[in-house]
């Protein structure tokens, strides 16, 4: 099979001819960029500049080398962009390692910090010293809101305000095309599933307008006000698929929403919650990103959400990510056996809470391997670390990992494994 065919079945529930592999497909399965520079470093592979192309979270460009060696199976549309030199500017991650950040979120240095400024010169994220990636320090609604206006307070907000490639390319007059261009060129260029991230996001947009803890208590205190944000934010949302998706239909394979809609304990919210304030909006989305075009729906959700995996399944969630097996509630076995047929898992196929990070080598061989065998039967299942792989995870263990992942993840060797247990038990 080809890369995109191998992600195309599992997402259909089918068994293709071994796992599909994803790193770097999207925010939320790539590498801090000081781990990344080791790993190439620890592979012996050619010196290349180090680009950071998520500068929030320090997330390296994987280069073509490395996704062929581990046999990867995405690429994100953002690869298309942003290739040329000029578009970068020398920096230096917070190890002294060299690298280089997209030009138009160039770091500032203050007192004992970096800091990043938004479009309209707005310091929106910082990274004190000793801090490896940047944290929002402005909330546009924190001490007074205006609901009516809340998809342009975004701007505001570091999420939203600091882009990532294409980031300003596809922009202005002409950004239509040149996005259909780009999208065009990378699917003549690669086989691989190409992942859209086009966010959608409405829990977590209101945490980035209001903070956190005052987006809770407008959810429980004031719901008509809560309603008004979370209608206009879906307008907009909505207003952005309309744009955007039709330019895209036929060159995109996975588009990616996001909202961060659990803990390490459980959900943020109730499902009750879910189902009255979310539940329609989301639904009102993701139905219409697939009526625009061909795509599946994956929604980017870290947290244990086992409660309410029914609904957002019931919304026409196709996948979720990143399966993090190590929250209440999401142990594989439970998830796979009540949810399997119904949703793919887009993650889950290494802890990276303490496995990954603090495990040896043949342990985390180990892992993978049973999580493979729990995870990837009658399809349903792409392999991917939960989450990114942060700086301080050696090198030797992410070799490992996705040694393990190509090595067990053939769906004829799953079946003899399988058999041989049976043959045991019998």
């Amino acid at each position: 099979m080809t890369p995109r065919q191998r992600v195309l079945t599992a997402l259909e529930h089918k068994e293709p001819d071994r796992v599909p592999i994803d790193f770097g497909g999207h925010r939320s399965s790539g590498i801090a960029a000081i781990a990344y520079a080791r790993l190439r470093k620890f592979l012996g592979l050619p010196d290349r500049p180090i680009r950071v192309y998520d500068p929030i979270q320090q997330l390296a460009v994987i280069d073509e080398d490395i996704l062929d060696l581990f046999h990867v199976d995405t690429i994100e549309l953002g690869r298309a962009f942003a290739q040329e030199p000029e578009y970068w500017v020398d920096w230096v991650l917070p190890d002294g390692t060299p690298c280089q950040m997209p030009s138009w979120a160039v770091p500032e240095r203050r007192d004992n910090e970096w800091v990043l400024r938004g479009p309209r010169g707005r310091i929106l994220g910082r990274m004190p010293d000793g801090a490896l990636y940047f944290e929002q320090c402005y909330w546009p609604f924190a001490e007074k809101d205006n609901p009516d206006m809340a998809a342009e307070a975004l701007k505001d907000t570091i999420w939203c305000g600091i882009p990532s490639p294409p980031g300003p390319i596809v922009e202005g007059p002409g950004g239509l095309e040149r996005l259909q261009k780009g999208a065009r060129s990378l699917r003549q260029k690669t086989d691989r599933a190409i992942l859209y991230l086009f966010g959608g996001n409405l829990l977590e947009c209101g945490q980035f307008l209001y903070r956190n803890d005052n987006f809770y208590m407008l959810l429980a205190g004031d719901r008509s006000r809560a309603e008004r944000v979370l209608d206009r934010l879906t307008e907009a949302h909505l207003a952005n698929l309309e744009r955007v998706l039709p330019v895209l239909d036929g060159l995109i394979d996975i588009i990616v929403f996001g909202d961060d809609l659990g803990m390490q304990t459980g959900p943020q919210i109730s499902p009750k919650m879910y189902r009255e304030l979310f539940k329609p909006r989301h639904a009102a989305m993701w139905k219409r990103a697939e009526e625009l075009a061909d795509v599946k729906v994956m929604l980017h959700c870290c947290g244990g959400v086992r409660e309410l995996l029914d609904d957002l399944i019931d919304a026409g969630l196709d996948a979720i990510n990143p399966v993090q097996i190590s929250c209440k509630g999401m142990d594989p076995e439970g998830l796979k056996r009540d949810f399997g047929r119904r949703i793919t898992f887009w993650g889950g196929g290494c802890d990276t809470h303490q496995t990954l990070a603090f495990g040896t080598p043949a342990q985390i061989k180990e892992h993978v391997r049973q999580l493979i065998q729990i995870l990837a039967p009658g399809g349903g299942f792409v392999f991917q670390q939960v989450h990114n792989i942060l700086a301080d995870v050696p090198p030797e263990n992410i070799v490992a990992m996705f040694e393990a992942a190509y090595e067990f993840g053939a769906y004829e060797s799953l079946k003899n494994a399988q058999s041989k247990v049976v043959s045991r038990s019998a």
